[in-house]
């Protein structure tokens, strides 16, 4: 029997969505981001890869004015307007004790064994996919028609407090604004490094 292999690359307007012209934005339209596109785009990004299936992210969605406003506060000057402007704050944190929901999400061994003692591990794990997991958070939200916004500029500590405070285990990481973009707010797309300059194939 002859395998197929079938090229199924996405179309050039796609591409474009996702990667070629989606930007990084400043500033944001006064259009509401609705609570059926919040679930859409978590369930477009839990479906990608993570070790073991552990799926570290912890996710809090500011959108009401006056959680907006309060979590402002805690960003830098330069991104106080942004989170006030922007229809959705996604708030990406993970969770160190991720190991006890393994069980089911990785039903195929004893995955929790893997992480039990080893809490400097388990930190390592949840930061580098949960990282992953805010990537796929922002091509889901490209992928519906949404622009982004992500900013590190913000107390993380208070952040945490503020948001998880009632699991001890869970740290903030960093956030995102979602909504469309403003493109009069955008600067001029910095330079991309050819792949010569930092790839080999060997």
């Amino acid at each position: 029997m002859t395998t197929q292999f079938h090229d199924n690359i996405l179309s050039a307007d796609a591409l474009d969505q996702l990667f070629n012209e989606a930007r990084t934005y400043n500033g944001w339209h006064d259009k509401d981001v609705s609570e059926a596109q919040i679930q859409k785009i978590y369930d477009l990004l839990k479906m990608a890869p993570t070790s073991a299936n552990m799926q570290p992210v912890r996710l809090v969605w500011v959108r009401s004015e006056e959680e907006k406003a309060k979590l402002a506060e805690m960003a830098s000057d330069g991104n106080k307007d942004k989170i006030r402007a922007a229809p959705v704050t996604v708030i990406i944190g993970y969770d160190i004790d991720f190991h006890e929901e393994l069980p089911w999400l990785f039903p195929h061994a004893d995955a929790k064994s893997w992480f039990e003692g080893d809490e400097e591990g388990r930190k390592e794990g949840a930061a580098r996919n949960s990282a992953l997991q805010g990537a796929y958070l922002i091509m889901a939200a490209r992928a519906i028609g949404l622009d982004c916004g992500p900013m590190s500029g913000i107390d993380l500590d208070e952040v945490t407090d503020e948001y998880f405070g009632d699991d001890p285990k869970v740290k903030a990481d960093w956030v995102c604004s979602i909504g469309y973009g403003d493109p009069s707010t955008i600067f001029d797309r910095s330079p991309r490094p050819d792949f010569e300059k930092f790839n080999r194939v060997v």
